[in-house]
This record gives C-alpha cells, sequence and structure tokens, in this order.
C-alpha cells in the first residue's frame, strides 16, 4: 500500500489556502467574520448568481472554513476560524523567519565598509 507523501496537516493546509485565492471567498470570510449570515445576504454585494455563491459556499465549506446550518426557510452560514487560525500560524512561521533575515541583512549594511568581508 502506497503512502500518502504530504502530511494531513499540509493537505488540509492547501485547501485552505486554494479557497482563500479567490477574491469573491475572501469577501464572503471577511463578512463572516462580522458574524453570521444568510446565503441571500452573502450573495447581495456581489453580482454573480446566487448558485455562483453556493459553489463559493461549497468550495469554503469543504476547506471547513465555514459551517451552513437551516434556520426556518433560510440557510446560514457562520465563521470556522480554526483553519484559519492553523493558516495564520503557517504564515507567520516564515514572516518570523523573514524577519529575522532582514534584520540581519540589515546590520550588515548598517556596518562601515571596511569591517565587512569580502
Amino acid at each position: 500500500m502506497a503512502t500518502d507523501p504530504q502530511p494531513r496537516a499540509a493537505r488540509e493546509l492547501d485547501v485552505v489556502f486554494a479557497a482563500l485565492a479567490d477574491p469573491t471567498r475572501r469577501a464572503i470570510v471577511a463578512r463572516l467574520a462580522r458574524g453570521e449570515a444568510s446565503v441571500g445576504d452573502l450573495a447581495k454585494p456581489f453580482d454573480i448568481s446566487l448558485p455562483a455563491i453556493s459553489r463559493h459556499l461549497d468550495v469554503l465549506e469543504r476547506a471547513r472554513l465555514i459551517e451552513r446550518r437551516v434556520h426556518a426557510q433560510w440557510r446560514v452560514c457562520r465563521l470556522r476560524p480554526r483553519p484559519l487560525h492553523q493558516a495564520a500560524n503557517w504564515l507567520d512561521h516564515y514572516r518570523r523567519f523573514w524577519e529575522s533575515r532582514l534584520d540581519a541583512l540589515a546590520e550588515l549594511l548598517e556596518e562601515p565598509t571596511s569591517k565587512r568581508r569580502r
């Protein structure tokens, strides 16, 4: 039996970043960060069909970024923060790495030319 070369956490991040790659889905996530909303309310700001919004919501749901439930006659969506938190942690790791590298470069450039290694 072949093993998957990519760990589950990495696959989950791939799905999250792919879902967030689309500006419409990022706008939906931003709206849901303010609180729950019906599918109809989420669709209002966009000049696309309700089925197109539904497809965007499907992608977000598969990425586990949102969950949908039925409330009376409405479908209500809410944000699931855990996948966003995991993505933010991944990004933060590389932000710290690059900041440290840039700090080291700044120190090097601030050294007098005579002290720099050639």
